[in-house]
């Protein structure tokens, strides 16, 4: 049996990230099948940020969120929750940032910085990071990767995959985004 130093997994981003990928049973073929799925996947970002905003804005609990100034964004904020539009500026700023994490999920390496960027994802929707206005609840970051996880699952069964290639690649996301949910739990867990 494997000893696990459980302190140290709340302490030790790298320590937790390597207990969940052999827990899990992230392999290196899983990592390639993510990779290889960068071709087929890219040119759908679009419409996958496009697919995200609009649920995210159907509902006045996670449309609120967007009312605040983000992290990095200098230009104007919306006025009210009732004016904030798809369109505005910062909204544009904000889906740019979605399709560079998404771009990232299947071209970059998952090494030490990755996994920091991971955590990040996590810890910039509280104010422990990034905005201190911005502090979406846990059930909204849940309910947001369940829907991203499902637009991914419905975007690759549409590339008409060959059915090993299909499997293998489905497999892998749904690791690597099991993975990125504990990584946005761990900054609500205090």
């Amino acid at each position: 049996m494997k000893q696990i130093d459980e302190e140290k997994l709340e302490s030790d981003l790298g320590y937790r990230f390597q207990y969940l990928v052999e827990f899990i049973g992230i392999t290196e073929n899983d990592v390639q099948a993510i990779h290889a799925a960068a071709e087929a996947v890219a040119p759908l970002v679009p419409s996958l940020v496009d697919a995200v905003y609009d649920q995210l804005f159907r509902y006045d609990c996670t449309k609120r969120h967007f009312v605040p100034r983000q992290y990095g964004y200098e230009g104007q904020t919306p006025e009210s929750l009732e004016t904030l539009t798809l369109d505005h500026e910062m909204i544009q700023f904000r889906k740019q940032h979605l399709g560079r994490y998404l771009e990232a999920l299947v071209t970059r390496p998952y090494d030490e910085k990755m996994v920091q960027y991971l955590d990040l994802v996590g810890k910039i929707h509280t104010p422990k990071a990034g905005s201190p206005a911005l502090d979406v609840p846990l059930v909204q970051m849940n309910a947001l990767m369940g829907f991203v996880s499902t637009a991914l699952i419905n975007a690759i069964l549409g590339l008409n995959l060959e059915r090993a290639t299909e499997v293998k690649t489905l497999l892998a996301f749904n690791k690597l985004l099991w993975v990125q949910n504990d990584l946005i739990n761990r900054h609500y867990c205090v």
